[in-house]
């Protein structure tokens, strides 16, 4: 089992310049402690996300972290001209040595896509379009060739590839999913996979996921990372880490929420209830002792068929120092190298 981190960015203080380098101090501690991997999340308008070009973030975290692996979760692809965004994907692994994790979808809100001027029913078309040509670009970068490509959205013709990954053939790729059937395209092309469903709904696409792999002649030894994120909030007594997540909770589900209650709609695939007590007795929130937390991670890891655990440390207005204990307890609680249990 492997441990990482994921970060919706959202705004839980007015002052934006300490909230990015609270952040940037977080990753530094992930980095100290062990975890595999920081995953951002992007989003636009709203204060849910307040990294609407995560590149940008994560060029910093590139230099503020050694070891820890890092990336978008995901690069919403119908926004980026792919050529931009592959030069930009390119340098980030260069930058920061061959530590890229490359997330990619077509974006969850047609609210955030429809700020672009583009068509929600069409962004499925331009992600896999999208998707096709950086593909080819990485190829191309590996190679020397020029890159040629011809679709409804984007065309490029002998254009030369100067840049190129660092990480051989590609970075890892990652997709988010709410839905069993989408482990189908996630399984032919070896894709990372990470949910935020219940341990029931997760471990319908962890077992589906599997059945797809084996189906295509793959060993159990080299699957892909299967991932499940949770608030996680630890401190010496369960009454204090509860009276962070209470608070904290409550104005990052505001956040989650003002774009399509302002829009007068509903998020898709994905419910929050109001209180932390009700997401916890859900089991998508893990608050306690560290022995507490250690236990139901466990128990929610084997229940839910995964092999890698996201902790969602940071959310509200959770401040550097709750978080920083977060972080510092869970460490104690599963070792470090990585955390492997």
């Amino acid at each position: 089992m492997d441990y990482g981190i994921f970060d919706h960015l959202d705004q839980g203080r007015d002052d934006l310049t300490a909230l990015f380098e609270d952040r940037l101090r977080l990753t530094e501690a992930y980095d100290q402690a062990g975890f595999y991997a920081y995953h951002l999340a992007e989003h636009h308008a709203t204060p849910l996300g307040m990294a609407p070009s995560p590149g940008i973030f994560l060029s910093a975290v590139a230099q503020r972290t050694k070891r820890l692996r890092f990336g978008p979760t995901v690069y919403c692809l119908p926004l980026y001209h792919p050529i931009r965004l592959l030069e930009e994907i390119c340098m980030l692994d260069q930058m920061s040595g061959g530590r890229l994790e490359l997330g990619v979808g077509r974006g969850i809100s047609p609210i955030e896509v429809g700020y672009f001027g583009l068509d929600y029913d069409t962004a499925p078309e331009m992600y896999r379009e999208a998707l096709d040509l950086i593909l080819a670009g990485l190829a191309a970068g590996r190679s020397g060739a020029d890159l040629n490509f011809t679709g409804v959205h984007y065309q490029v013709a002998g254009m030369p590839v100067t840049l190129a990954p660092r990480q051989q053939p590609r970075p890892p790729l990652w997709y988010g999913l709410s839905h069993p059937d989408s482990t189908v395209w996630a399984a032919q092309h070896g894709v990372n996979v990470i949910t935020n469903r219940d341990e029931a709904g997760s471990r319908q696409i962890t077992d589906r996921y599997l059945q797809e792999w084996r189906a295509l002649g793959h060993d159990d030894s080299t699957l892909p990372r299967m991932g499940m994120s949770r608030h996680v909030v630890i401190a010496e007594t369960e009454a204090e880490a509860l009276g962070i997540a209470r608070r904290a909770y409550k104005i990052w589900r505001a956040s989650f929420y003002l774009l399509w209650d302002r829009h007068g709609m509903k998020p898709m695939n994905v419910h929050f209830p109001e209180s932390l007590d009700e997401l916890a007795a859900l089991g998508q929130a893990i608050i306690g002792t560290p022995d507490q937390v250690g236990e139901e991670i466990r128990r929610q890891s084997e229940a839910a068929g995964i092999n890698y655990f996201l902790c969602r440390f940071a959310f509200g207005d959770t401040s550097y120092d709750e978080a920083k204990q977060s972080v510092d307890l869970f460490a104690c609680q599963f070792g470090t190298a990585r955390f492997r249990i």
